[in-house]
């Protein structure tokens, strides 16, 4: 389990700096629809780790006392990134549908690199 909470640590340091480079570029680019595309996305990802976590670690507890868990939060991931959608339907001069899906997936991007990082390290 601590490998776990060190893994997620990481991860949420690695997308914190993904959006302090989107927030770079939002400011000084002219991409400004893009960038907050990516922006709004990426929170949303990070929203869906920080439930994934949550999640783990109850799954984790149930498992060792013997009982079941209804659901791993797959209905709030799917809410969040509807909310989202609509977000940039409803403003669309300001935000890119695109990088707004790109931003969504960010998370298990990261999960992939780290994954093939951390067994390139050992």
């Amino acid at each position: 389990m601590q490998d776990l909470t060190t893994a997620f640590t990481r991860y949420r340091k690695y997308i914190f700096y993904l959006l302090a480079i989107y927030v770079l570029g939002w400011g000084f680019t002219a991409y400004k629809a893009v960038f907050l595309g990516l922006i709004l996305g990426t929170v949303g990802s990070l929203y869906f780790l920080f439930s994934l976590a949550r999640k783990n670690k109850q799954f984790t507890k149930a498992y060792e006392e013997g009982r079941t868990v209804r659901s791993l939060g797959t209905m709030s991931r799917m809410a969040i990134a509807g909310l989202a959608v609509l977000v940039v339907m409803e403003y669309p001069q300001e935000f890119h549908l695109g990088s707004m899906i790109i931003g969504l997936m960010t998370a298990y991007f990261v999960i992939m690199i780290d994954f093939f990082f951390q067994k390139l390290h050992k």
